[in-house]
């Protein structure tokens, strides 16, 4: 996959049809947020969520890099176009 796929895969499901069936991801991860303030006892954002979900797609590539599959960086780049969206849409 060259970066360009990955890139515009990532930007179809964070733009696509992932958001009609879904809704919007920064809705998701502000819901996801109140449940993980919840059970952590401490406040949560949904770009916090955003990153973090982007950290476990890390993880999953850091356990198998031998041969990592190609969907967990499509899912890393758009965690990260939505965090970025998130939190610099704050300022």
């Amino acid at each position: 996959m060259t970066r360009t796929e990955v890139l515009q895969k990532a930007a179809e499901c964070v733009s696509g049809k992932r958001t009609i069936d879904y809704g919007k991801p920064e809705n998701s991860f502000n819901d996801i947020a109140v449940l993980w303030s919840w059970y952590l006892g401490r406040p949560v954002t949904g770009g916090d969520v955003a990153v973090m979900m982007g950290l476990l797609k890390v993880a999953r590539i850091k356990g198998n890099t031998d041969s990592p599959a190609p969907d967990n960086f499509v899912d890393l780049a758009g965690y990260a176009a939505c965090a970025g969206e998130i939190m610099t849409s704050r300022r």
